[in-house]
């Protein structure tokens, strides 16, 4: 019933009567929701439901030629625009507005979680609501090549850029620092990654040059993530099972230690959380066969799988990111994912029903 309401708002026609109340019964159902993006009652929810329908109109355009020609979808997800999307960006909009400074948004998710498309569409509405968006991923404050190859060289256990050790730190905070100093007029250099140098092993590539950015969406694996209990890894889960899974799994904690001043930048956090974190070992397949189906290299499966528990071996996600969800003290927002890569929940730590 509210798809049928939102192919009304998209053929740009007034939300009725009839369509306030079909939304009103559905977002009432999802309370957690409601109180993630501050709807607390009949007055807010129908001002959020008149804003929600007036930005899908001015945006709609711009978003279907997005998800057609960069994602090559047949058609605009509109529930996942109406449930996360809008009322992220307005959120983001609102929150931006009251601190008067750039606001710097964290945001959490592993592998297949939808970061990158995420923050393309946040992008867009934000432009839409007059805010200048610099969307940074932790890969783009890899260290150089030549860094990553003494590093390799000291601990051989360091075989695949993206774990703990492996970035510039200092040149995380200049930059998050530099853009918070708000002068519009100034000219920032944000770092960029190219992946593809030295045979995809990746280094830095040219810088670049931004001013009078208002929002940032620092992205990331791990951003946020914060070192825990190293009794934790004597019991530890698949696939830390040997002594050396564990020494190494300790030391990558250790190193997370010396994120916690780039984490302490972040404005907020928000955890793309799969209901099953298995999950994004499949997504890396189904990416890297569509890769290989459009006739540039891909992993292969043992490639695959590999890489992916490698990863889990040096910040295994239940005891990194699993915590998070309850942690409201870092987090102000939490999306689980399901299989198909749709939100199926959406709440903050600090409100939700135990």
């Amino acid at each position: 019933m509210i798809y049928g309401a939102l192919v009304n708002c998209v053929g740009g026609q007034r939300c009725s009567e009839e369509d306030i109340l079909c939304f009103q019964r559905v977002m009432k159902a999802d309370d957690d929701s409601c109180r993630a993006f501050s709807i607390t009652d009949d007055r807010t929810l129908q001002h959020a439901i008149q804003r929600r329908w007036d930005i899908l109109q001015a945006i709609y355009p711009k978003l279907s030629s997005l998800c057609c020609e960069t994602w090559g979808w047949d058609s605009v997800p509109l529930m996942t625009v109406w449930q996360l999307w809008i009322p992220l960006a307005l959120q983001l909009d609102d929150t931006q507005k009251n601190l008067d400074r750039p606001l710097v948004q964290g945001i959490l998710g592993g592998q297949g979680t939808g970061k990158t498309t995420l923050g393309s569409v946040l992008s867009l509405i934000l432009e839409q609501l007059g805010q200048t968006v610099c969307s940074i991923s932790i890969d783009d404050i890899y260290k150089t090549y030549a860094d990553r190859c003494t590093l390799q060289k000291n601990d051989p256990r360091l075989i695949w850029r993206g774990p703990p050790g492996t970035h510039d730190v200092e040149l995380g905070l200049k930059v998050l620092k530099d853009i918070k100093l708000v002068d519009p007029s100034r000219v920032i250099e944000v770092p960029r990654f190219d992946k593809s140098a030295w045979n995809g092993a990746g280094d830095r590539t040219h810088p670049e040059s931004v001013s009078g950015v208002s929002i940032v969406l620092f992205e990331g694996w791990f951003t946020g993530a914060r070192p825990i209990n190293a009794t934790c890894f004597n019991d530890a889960p698949d696939p830390i099972v040997t002594e050396a899974d564990r020494a190494f799994a300790r030391d990558t904690n250790e190193r997370l230690n010396e994120y916690l001043p780039l984490w302490d930048e972040l404005d907020q956090l928000m955890v793309l959380y799969p209901t099953n974190y298995r999950m994004s070992q499949q997504w890396r397949r189904d990416a890297e066969r569509k890769m290989k189906a459009s006739g540039r290299d891909g992993m292969s499966d043992e490639d695959i799988n590999q890489f992916v528990t490698y990863f889990w071996r040096s910040l295994h996600p239940e005891l990194f990111i699993t915590p998070l969800l309850t942690d409201s003290d870092h987090v102000n927002l939490v999306v689980e994912i399901d299989g198909d890569h749709c939100p199926c929940a959406i709440y903050a730590p600090q409100t939700r029903d135990c």
